[in-house]
């Protein structure tokens, strides 16, 4: 008796797309939402970039900007909690939101209404209608921050620019919301990284000497002042580095001394190179608590390592502020002395970088190559 065998193919496998796939994927969409300024998209995201520290909704009619300098967040708080401020332009704030943002929104908007008076939790709970404890967790997991800290955090962004304006520190106080000198002075060391009168006096006529110089990663631009370092900039022409102090320090005596700087920017580019450890150079740089935390990690990695955000973000005990890390990592003022080029995105991806992601890379290239 013949036979037949009959074959049965086996069912292939097909392979789950991976999350990070799925994320760019995510992302290409909204790049061209963006690019392509899609009104149907405005309240599905916002977008940031880190050249300008503003977001905007995708249909906002402003230049559209460099995709390496731009992050997608879901929601407009998310883009604050990051350091971002509102586009003026196109307001992506207006764009209706669900009752739990609302809700903090409005929560928001009150305690700008009352810097000048103690909000505290059971007024805010009483207020909201909301037990206290209930609050400050749903505020939390939407801002990132609990009231306490964005009440400070209103206080010292509206006498920063207070000082800034020419106003004396005593009126600057008033009117940013601080009841006595001695609150405020038990913040500025941290915030300012100097006392109020000096601050007010370095925001208008601080003088502040720079070199520019030669670099394995094109002109370098250092810049210090009494104290240190405050400004390390990379660009490809001395005009370019020179625009970008100006824009850093806009009413600051800038003075160019490259003779004076040549040691300086010898110990960076001798760190750039591994040969020595980025924690001796002397630093004179400004930060929020969240920047310093974020900074200070980042001076613990060492030459030839590397971290992901969310791995920073949980070393820093916020598992949840990944997106903060990343725009702490962008404004980042003194590369190379703070190595932000070490942080890298969870699929092994480069992210962004202020000063390119070719320079990126070759830093990379480097310390792997000697580490």
């Amino acid at each position: 008796m013949n036979s037949t065998i009959l074959s049965v193919e086996e069912p292939r496998q097909v392979e789950e797309p991976r999350q990070s796939d799925m994320k760019n994927v995510v992302e290409d969409s909204r790049w061209e939402a963006v690019l392509a300024r899609n009104g149907a998209s405005d309240g599905k995201f916002v977008f940031a970039v880190s050249s300008t520290g503003v977001y905007c909704r995708p249909s906002c009619p402003s230049k559209r900007p460099r995709r390496e300098n731009v992050t997608f967040f879901r929601r407009p708080q998310e883009a604050e909690t990051a350091g971002f401020r509102e586009c003026l332009r196109c307001r992506p704030k207006a764009v209706p939101g669900n009752p739990r943002q609302e809700l903090i929104k409005s929560v928001c908007r009150y305690i700008e209404q009352h810097l000048d008076e103690p909000v505290t939790l059971a007024r805010l709970g009483t207020e909201f209608h909301q037990s206290p404890f209930h609050l400050q967790r749903t505020f939390k997991s939407v801002l990132g921050i609990t009231p306490k800290e964005y009440a400070n955090s209103c206080r010292m962004r509206g006498f920063r620019q207070n000082l800034k304006a020419g106003h004396s520190v005593t009126r600057a106080m008033h009117d940013a919301g601080y009841s006595s000198t001695s609150r405020l002075y038990s913040r500025t060391s941290s915030e300012l990284g100097m006392d109020p009168a000096k601050y007010r006096r370095g925001a208008i006529a601080a003088p502040i000497r720079y070199g520019c110089t030669d670099s394995p990663l094109g002109r370098m631009l250092i810049a210090a002042t009494d104290k240190g370092i405050c400004s390390i900039q990379f660009a490809d022409s001395d005009e370019e580095l020179e625009q970008g102090l100006k824009q850093e320090f806009p009413y600051a005596v800038r003075r160019r001394d490259d003779e004076d700087l040549a040691k300086l920017a010898g110990q960076v580019i001798r760190q750039i190179s591994g040969v020595e450890p980025t924690s001796s150079l002397p630093l004179d740089i400004q930060a929020t608590a969240f920047q310093r935390r974020v900074w200070s990690y980042l001076q613990s990695i060492g030459f030839g390592e590397t971290r992901s955000y969310s791995e920073v973000a949980k070393a820093i005990r916020h598992p949840s502020a990944v997106r903060a890390v990343a725009h702490a990592c962008a404004t980042n003022p003194v590369a190379i002395a703070i190595p932000c080029h070490r942080v890298l995105r969870s699929n092994g991806d480069l992210g962004g970088y202020r000063w390119g992601l070719q320079r990126k890379k070759a830093l990379l290239e480097i310390e792997s190559s000697r580490y």
